[in-house]
């Protein structure tokens, strides 16, 4: 019984968000000091259900000196868990700490509500301004600034690295290094307001050149300016949102918009209609969002702005 409560408690540690399959050493370390805690835990609840159990055992009546409860129960029984603890959480808590490197790769993760701003501060062709996915090598050290100017934010990527605070007015760095190629996905972990649970990003981890490849390209896959939507986009959406990665944007950069998962971390983005849905019900999808309506754009030229949007290589 036990066997199958436990395979039913772990069935689950596969999953996208768990801190049980980790991809780089700081959450193995993570991941083994849960697992030490669990199996310890597990060894105090035998040995007090043991105990417990006994007691119902028929037996000769004995006073038990109230000693053994205070220096044993009390004092000696938690030293000597606290102490396993420790033994085993210092070294954890180290790992956590990665060295510092030459060869660093160096990104913004900026707290916005509702929604996570990225800046590749070190890319050959000036800083790169994305929304929603942070790219980076995978194997090699990077370092996250974090900066929020609104509320109190949490950047955590379960998988790969341990969850940091995002401060208003103030800059924290998280170091951080997935050890293989891959799609992680990331969440906030601070409640920050009424869609806290709704500006998920991703941290997509490249292999040997693809991050020095994804700069460059995303540096040279700007929209069509020729295209019709141009002026309708410049007219109605330029003052809050930018489609040049080269340039930052107040409110969630539009480049690569096609490359989206997710609408506003709320709508699944898998054809054109999906961003044309967005841009209609937003205020409904996803209340309370600062985002303007936009009953007063005609459908002919939202078609375009869409086009527009749409048209990156």
């Amino acid at each position: 019984m036990g066997l199958l409560l436990l395979v039913a408690t772990t069935a689950g540690c596969a999953t996208p968000l768990s801190t049980l399959d980790p991809a780089s050493s700081s959450t193995a370390a993570i991941a083994t000091l849960w697992w030490v805690m669990l199996g310890g835990a597990a060894a105090i609840l035998i040995g007090v259900t043991a105990a417990f159990l006994y007691s119902f055992k028929k037996h000769r009546r004995r006073e038990v000196p109230e000693g053994y409860f205070l220096w044993g129960g009390g004092l000696a029984f938690p030293a000597v868990v606290l102490t396993a603890l420790m033994a085993v959480a210092l070294p954890v808590g180290q790992a956590l700490l990665l060295p510092d490197e030459d060869d660093v790769v160096r990104v913004e993760a900026i707290g916005n509500q509702w929604w996570w701003a990225f800046v590749h501060t070190d890319a050959p062709q000036g800083p790169v301004h994305a929304a929603v996915d942070l790219h980076i090598p995978a194997g090699r050290l990077v370092e996250v600034t974090l900066t929020s100017d609104n509320v109190i934010h949490s950047f955590w990527v379960p998988r790969v690295t341990w969850k940091l605070d995002v401060v208003p007015g103030h800059s924290n760095r998280l170091r951080l290094r997935a050890d293989e190629p891959g799609v992680y996905e990331g969440v906030c972990a601070e409640f920050c307001g009424l869609h806290h649970a709704h500006m998920p990003f991703r941290l997509i981890a490249h292999a040997g050149d693809g991050y020095e490849a994804y700069l460059a390209d995303a540096a040279a896959a700007a929209v069509d300016a020729d295209h019709p939507g141009a002026t309708d986009f410049v007219a109605e959406c330029s003052g809050c949102h930018s489609v040049d990665p080269l340039e930052p944007s107040p409110a969630p950069h539009l480049h690569r918009l096609r490359d989206r998962r997710l609408l506003g971390g709320v709508l699944a983005y898998e054809e054109t209609a999906d961003l044309r849905h967005w841009l209609r019900e937003h205020e409904n999808l996803k209340p309370g969002t600062f985002k303007p309506i936009h009953d007063h754009i005609p459908d002919d030229q939202l078609e375009r702005i869409i086009g527009y949007l749409e048209s990156a290589p």
